[in-house]
């Protein structure tokens, strides 16, 4: 832990020291060989589940994939943000970079703490970098309103959770994730109890988003640059779904009735999310409420509380981290070239860019869960447990399936597909630094069906 977590802090002096000419190089190569480094959690030893570098960081076959998506993600926002953030004075771009890596040190933080209230810190410090890169690299004149909007939503919902958990701190007289599982069970009946649990969870289902707090995250990924889109969309809502996995353990007498509403919650915001993203004309917005729909059916997933349904939840989050990711850079470059995220007017791209018309396939394919990459490992393995809770659900996933079926088709024909319009016939060709960037987004999904045990958590 302390290896990947060192290293990530020496980022800071290197950004701030190195010559401009070798910035982007540089830094690229040291976050890379940080992420290769982080691949050595992933050959698991401990007969325990945690393996524990202190005690207050360590890892366990939960946190292990999410830890490894954060340190991998990084030397890719750095690929993608350097067209882009190369023209600003130099000390822009080291602070862009410095932000970044900041977000990489909260969040090993984070998915590393073992007591839970060095987790909530870390969780909210997550905030400032990400509030910083919107409102100051947004594209739009709207991006302080996105910043507004993000910041109010999370601390409304992240408030009642110090509470309720310095409460839990008080009746069990430890937050450490180590001890908990093992102490007494709560007795839980009272209507301050109910307050307690909700308290508990609401935090994570505003960040994950669940449907109903959802708006934040459409208007911050329009507004973000490519790397806060790629950082929201891959890490950040994961945040939530490891938060609720790690909170529903302590919850238990009370969430079997209360949870009903949130599941169906989450299960309409399926359908109504992906029933948005046939509307869209806006490249980024489709691709952030595709998101919402994905973690409906994770928050879907988690609340049920069965191993099938923790393990497609994990499975999900890891596949849908790198998928949406690779298509936020996608429609970046695209962006970059066009200067407009109006599908309609960037249609036929597929006769310039070949190439790049196959990453846009591969993307959308992995989008809609085709068989065997992992968005459907996980897809099925929550539909299956939905339908083993109530078969009445099969109804709502069933129809969301299609209909992320249907947005991900019509995503890639009215980008890529029809006549091409003459105004773009003289676009810049693409770099092999862009090539390179959605290879590294893409390979590891393909691998993954080789050996998905990596990821699918503590459950079999």
């Amino acid at each position: 832990m302390l290896k990947v977590l060192i290293s990530t802090i020496m980022l800071f002096p290197t950004i701030w020291l190195l010559s401009p000419k070798w910035l982007w190089s540089l830094t690229t190569a040291h976050s890379l060989l940080i992420a290769l480094a982080s691949m050595s959690w992933l050959c698991w030893t401990s007969e325990t589940g945690w393996s524990t570098s202190n005690l207050y960081m360590a890892t366990d076959p939960l946190s292990t994939p999410l830890l490894v998506l954060t340190c991998w993600l990084l030397p890719l926002m750095i690929l993608a943000s350097q067209n882009h953030i190369n023209p600003e004075p130099i000390n822009r771009q080291r602070l862009y970079i410095t932000l970044l890596v900041s977000l990489q040190t909260f969040l090993i933080m984070a998915f590393g703490a073992t007591e839970i209230i060095m987790f909530y810190i870390m969780f909210e410090a997550t905030l400032i970098p990400t509030l910083i890169i919107i409102t100051r690299w947004g594209n739009q004149t709207e991006r302080l309103n996105a910043g507004t909007y993000f910041l109010f939503y999370t601390l409304a919902g992240s408030l009642p959770l110090l509470v309720a958990l310095l409460l839990l701190q008080h009746s069990t007289g430890t937050l450490s994730m180590l001890i908990l599982q093992y102490s007494q069970p709560l007795t839980l009946h009272s209507w301050g109890h109910m307050f307690w649990w909700a308290g508990c969870l609401i935090a994570f289902l505003v960040k994950m988003p669940l449907y109903g707090v959802h708006l934040w995250l459409p208007k911050a990924h329009v507004e973000a640059p490519v790397a806060g889109s790629m950082v929201l969309a891959a890490v950040l809502l994961k945040l939530g779904g490891y938060g609720m996995m790690r909170m529903m353990v302590m919850l238990d007498p009370l969430s079997k009735e209360l949870a009903y509403p949130f599941i169906i919650l989450a299960l309409w915001g399926i359908i109504m999310t992906g029933s948005i993203c046939l509307r869209q004309t806006d490249l980024k917005s489709l691709i952030a409420y595709s998101s919402v729909s994905h973690m409906g059916l994770v928050a879907g997933g988690i609340l049920i509380q069965t191993p099938w349904g923790f393990t497609g939840a994990i499975i999900l989050m890891i596949a849908h981290g790198l998928v949406s990711s690779a298509l936020f850079c996608l429609a970046n470059t695209a962006y970059e070239r066009t200067h407009s995220r109006t599908m309609i007017l960037a249609r036929g791209l597929q006769m310039i860019f070949p190439l790049t018309a196959t990453w846009w396939f591969i993307a959308n394919l992995a989008n809609l869960a085709l068989p065997p990459l992992p968005n459907l490992m996980g897809e099925l393995a929550i539909i299956s447990t939905l339908f083993n809770w109530s078969p009445w659900t099969i109804l709502l996933t069933g129809a969301g399936t299609l209909i992320t079926a249907g947005y991900s088709l019509y995503l890639f024909l009215m980008s890529q597909r029809g006549p091409t319009p003459p105004h773009i016939t003289g676009l810049p060709p693409f770099h092999t630094r862009e090539h390179l960037l959605l290879i590294l987004h893409l390979i590891p999904v393909i691998l993954l069906i080789t050996k998905p045990e990596l990821m699918w958590g503590w459950c079999f």
